[in-house]
């Protein structure tokens, strides 16, 4: 088989833009591909913060209208090359000059006009893909554009992998705006295609025309298949599990390494764990915590929603700081849960130091500074959060549900080996329970030394996914 052509559509993408999970995979994948022999391009809105920051390195391949319903509107195509990877920007002013994600009916026909936008641009930039791999609902019309509408062109002879990363975000629309925005006609309006739930589905409509689909973990991959997890979508892909495919996400090793990582007090590596006291006591002075150096600390770096488990953390936290252990914590949500750490913060000082809000540097200082990180999910289709933790020597405390169950090895008291520590049940006195047994290993150093070594070394990098995508690509051609 001649050299696979794969080019990556996405929203999002480092280092251009990020917002979550989605932006580290398109930005770590392509690299990782290339040492595959897979040659593999990508193709991203021209956001606002990407033309401010990379706008003059771009060369602008083509310009034109196209045809959005009855709207005549601008599309540009400008690229540029980035760390050996060639990529591709479809530039619009009126939807790519503001928010990345506008929200709302605003959002569904900004990303219905960039799935137009990128079959439109195929034949104008110069890399002929085999394989397109659109990510998530913003691309997902893509698939079913392309073996409705663009078959007897140019385009029509690729082939689609559809990746969803969280089935709870899928794009549901009236059908008039389909209809109106796109031309696809009233029989395509029913339960065999994309409608669900009395609306069009843009996420639907990826997993009934892909060619194959994949998601961010096995475990997750399996759960979707039954109601709870499947978010309506579980119909479809219990029929396509046959094409269902679900690969781990990876870290990029570059970026959270504590031997190279500037944003921690000192360095560290598995051969030489000095640095990571002083990083301990780092995060200790910046979050306040008044504790004795051997006090061990639970770290987290979360989005504060219900889906990150915090309803069981707020449930146990006050009878867990009684304890002998310290709690930290940055991320920012919903508000009931920004108004019981802050409470937590104002009633417990010196054992619990928490910041709302994004803060990156902060994020590496917990992964560093922490002996734990919690992640209580409800559900997590991958999560990277334990994996940079391992990565750290910081041991992930977990509940066994998607990526989560297919990451971390729970510690085995009578092997000695592991990973990190999990529950099953979501059960606040069940993740109590753990942490408990996880403080009591704390207790001996020997045994948490030799689990901390066996967390750094474990492989979480990019490369065993892309061996997996890359079977996937071959599969569908």
């Amino acid at each position: 088989m001649s050299r696979i052509k794969v080019l990556v559509v996405a929203a999002e993408g480092k280092p251009f833009v990020k917002t979550g999970g989605l932006g580290d995979v398109v930005g770590s994948l392509p690299g990782e591909l290339a040492k595959l022999d897979v040659d593999a391009a990508v193709m991203l809105p021209k956001h606002s913060v990407i033309r401010e920051k990379y706008g003059d390195q771009m060369t602008l391949v083509a310009s034109m209208n196209i045809s959005m319903g009855w709207r005549n509107l601008y599309m540009g195509v400008e690229t540029m090359e980035f760390n050996g990877i060639r990529y591709y920007f479809i530039d619009n002013e009126y939807y790519f000059g503001g928010p990345v994600y506008k929200g709302g009916d605003d959002e569904v026909e900004q990303y219905m006009y960039f799935c137009r936008a990128v079959l439109e641009a195929l034949p104008y930039i110069d890399f002929k893909p085999d394989v397109l791999h659109v990510h998530d609902w913003h691309t997902a019309m893509i698939p079913m554009l392309l073996k409705t509408q663009y078959q007897g062109r140019e385009q029509g002879s690729i082939k689609t992998i559809f990746t969803f990363h969280n089935l709870q975000y899928q794009g549901q629309v009236g059908f008039f705006r389909v209809e109106d925005l796109l031309g696809i006609g009233p029989e395509y309006y029913s339960a065999e295609y994309i409608e669900a739930y009395g609306s069009a589905n843009m996420m639907k409509a990826g997993l009934v025309f892909a060619d194959k689909i994949t998601t961010v973990s096995p475990t997750y991959a399996a759960e979707v298949r039954n109601a709870f997890f499947g978010r309506g979508m579980e119909g479809i892909l219990d029929a396509r599990q046959g094409d269902l495919v679900g690969i781990v996400n990876g870290i990029n090793q570059d970026e959270f390494d504590p031997a190279k990582d500037r944003d921690i007090a000192k360095t560290y590596s598995v051969k030489d764990m000095s640095g990571k006291k002083a990083d301990k006591q780092e995060l200790m002075d910046i979050m306040g915590l008044d504790i004795a150096e051997d006090v061990p600390v639970i770290g987290m770096v979360t989005r504060m929603t219900e889906q990150k488990g915090l309803d069981l953390v707020c449930a146990v936290l006050e009878e867990l700081l009684i304890e002998d252990a310290a709690f930290v914590i940055v991320g920012s949500g919903d508000r009931q849960y920004e108004d019981y750490f802050n409470y937590i913060a104002a009633h417990y000082p010196e054992r619990a130091g928490v910041y709302i809000g994004y803060n990156d540097p902060l994020a590496h200082k917990i992964y560093a500074g922490s002996d734990f990180l919690l992640m209580p999910s409800l559900f997590e289709p991958c999560g990277i959060s334990q994996m940079i933790a391992q990565a750290y020597g910081t041991l992930p405390i977990v509940r066994e549900t998607g990526g989560l169950v297919d990451t971390v090895i729970p510690y085995n008291i009578h092997t000695k080996e592991g990973n990190g520590f999990s529950f099953t049940n979501y059960n606040a006195h069940d993740m109590l329970n753990v942490i408990r047994f996880a403080l009591s290993i704390y207790k001996y150093p020997g045994d948490f030394a030799q689990l901390v070594v066996s967390a750094m070394n474990t492989d979480n990098s990019f490369a065993p996914a892309a061996k997996k995508y890359k079977e996937v690509y071959e599969s569908a051609l």
